[in-house]
């Protein structure tokens, strides 16, 4: 058959909002959201050997190993920010063999509030960094990124640069594939994160299970690699496309961020905070989790990738081997044809 000629389609115009900033939003790998036995949890076993070798051997990815605490309080099991956290508090969660230097901390190291704890050596990346190092891979790699406008999945088979037809689509839409013709994929919808980053240094990565300012609200302290500063989260707000960030909210992040990791500020409380920005981004979750699977729709071949809501880079190599496999699965069937 020759080669195979694939387009893969990711953000569109096709529809006016702000989706993740990836400057602000730090993601790490064993903030692990997944539940016990789902392919999403497969997706993060896969994907942390690559993070972990990039940490080791590719600073220039952006990519760093951080020690780990998280926090979890009994009263938040059932709140929205509990059930997104449900196996990353957990005393016995399934990546404890996954990550290096797992363990439960003892009782007298609980701050006020925390029911119990555990830490772990995780990875946080600075995506102002790490995304361009990935477009450099694939530039490297004889990939050609190209803008264009699409409306229906099927507009993708026109844009390949050879000028004929692609043999098939990669659909990594996201929150788009929910108004995308041909995909129209309507339990797909946001869940709304609001940041602040600022130039403070944790000396560790905090989480915890809840907060006592709303159910949708969440604290977390993710220092980045290279100088990325230290993101302050943050929001889990389902169904929600505001882009704008909410002031009242900004200041309840930081000072719950103060209030359980002191050393931000040397215990000199917000005022003593450096904010660089605000911002909002929109995790593109879906009803029944990640889409990966293989469609022919009008005759195109088409293998969907989407649906990662927060999890995208923690499940990004994991989603993309299986991907792989798909890509290949549907080639052959095309070439039956």
């Amino acid at each position: 058959m020759g080669r195979s000629q694939l387009s893969a389609v990711s953000t569109l115009s096709i529809r006016k909002y702000k989706g993740k900033d990836p400057r602000f939003r730090a993601h790490v790998l064993i903030y692990s959201v997944a539940a016990k036995g789902s392919n999403a949890m497969q997706y993060e076993i896969d994907t942390w050997p690559e993070l972990a070798r990039l940490a080791t051997e590719s600073p220039e990815a952006g990519v760093h190993f951080q020690d780990t605490v998280i926090y979890n309080r009994d009263k938040d099991v059932g709140s929205s920010t509990g059930q997104w956290f449900a196996e990353l508090t957990k005393r016995d969660p399934w990546f404890k063999d996954t990550v290096p230097n797992f363990k439960i901390l003892p009782e007298e190291a609980l701050p006020a509030g925390v029911d119990s704890a555990t830490s772990f050596t995780s990875v946080c990346i600075n995506t102002a960094l790490y995304l361009p190092w990935l477009a450099s891979q694939c530039l490297k790699n004889g990939v050609l990124i190209k803008r264009g406008i699409v409306t229906h999945i099927t507009d993708a088979v026109k844009l390949h640069h050879s000028g004929n037809k692609a043999h098939l689509v990669l659909n990594c839409t996201g929150l788009s594939s929910a108004n995308l013709g041909g995909v129209e994929d309507k339990t797909v919808f946001p869940a709304r994160g609001q940041v602040v980053l600022v130039r403070n240094e944790p000396g560790v990565m905090l989480d915890v299970s809840g907060t006592d300012d709303g159910d949708d609200e969440a604290t977390y302290i993710m220092q980045r690699a290279a100088g990325g500063g230290t993101v302050l989260g943050g929001s889990f707000q389902k169904g929600v496309w505001e882009s704008q960030p909410d002031p009242n909210l900004a200041m309840r992040i930081m000072k719950r961020s103060v209030d359980i990791c002191p050393a931000l500020t040397d215990g000199k409380g917000v005022e003593a905070l450096s904010v660089v920005r605000h911002a909002v981004g929109l995790r593109p979750l879906r009803t029944d989790g990640i889409r990966l699977e293989s469609e022919n729709i009008d005759d195109t071949w088409v293998v969907h990738s989407y649906g990662h809501a927060g999890y995208g880079y923690q499940t990004s190599y994991g989603s993309a081997q299986m991907a792989v496999k798909l890509v290949g699965a549907a080639l052959a069937e095309r070439a039956k044809l």
